[in-house]
């Protein structure tokens, strides 16, 4: 499975966790999923109109063992965008697909340590490389985002990072896309779980 450090959007402030709302949409607000996984399949907005594609389903799964009890981690945002023309020259396919997914170690204070979110990424990407080697329509990179950790002690000691995962896949068709989309969320359930 390819992957690759991703430069990722550049955020000028440390993201919050827990968060309240989106700057460009205040309908999207943060749900602690370890406390209510059923509003996985309930709330997260974006991914609701291509729920009718496998793809959909096998990350929701993904997002429930992130998310159970026992884990060593757990979600804090996510975002989808579905099929659209393919703006990337260094595949040939007509249309591609993307979004994200922020992880943290539940032990908030390890996410404040020096290098330990920045272990998890290089374990991520490990546990990613030797799956599916023959799988070229999907890309998974990660970037590491600052973070604010309000449920900690007020001052430097609330700071630290967190994990984004970004995704992207691409087919000739919505309906190949999104097949390979489901294969690389299945990869990477199978990378998470390993270093969870």
């Amino acid at each position: 499975m390819d992957t690759c450090e991703y430069a990722g959007t550049a955020f000028t402030a440390p993201r919050s966790h827990p968060w309240t709302d989106a700057v460009g949409n205040p309908d999207c607000r943060y749900y602690d999923l370890t406390a209510t996984p059923e509003l996985i399949r309930q709330s997260l907005e974006d991914f609701q109109p291509w729920s009718a594609h496998a793809a959909i389903e096998t990350f929701y799964r993904m997002l429930e063992e992130i998310n159970q009890h026992g884990s060593l981690l757990e979600s804090n945002d996510c975002a989808f965008t579905g099929p659209q023309e393919n703006d990337q020259p260094a595949w040939p396919q007509a249309l591609q697909c993307s979004g994200r997914v922020m992880v943290l170690f539940r032990d908030l204070k390890q996410n404040t340590a020096d290098g330990r979110v920045d272990a998890l990424a290089v374990q991520l990407h490990h546990a990613l490389a030797p799956l599916d080697p023959d799988f070229s329509t999907g890309l998974i990179g990660t970037t590491l985002i600052p973070a604010r950790y309000l449920q900690l002690p007020d001052g430097n000691q609330q700071l630290g990072w967190q994990l984004m995962i970004s995704f992207w896949a691409w087919g000739d068709t919505v309906a190949e896309t999104m097949a390979n989309l489901d294969r690389l969320f299945a990869n990477l359930a199978r990378a998470l779980e390993s270093v969870s």
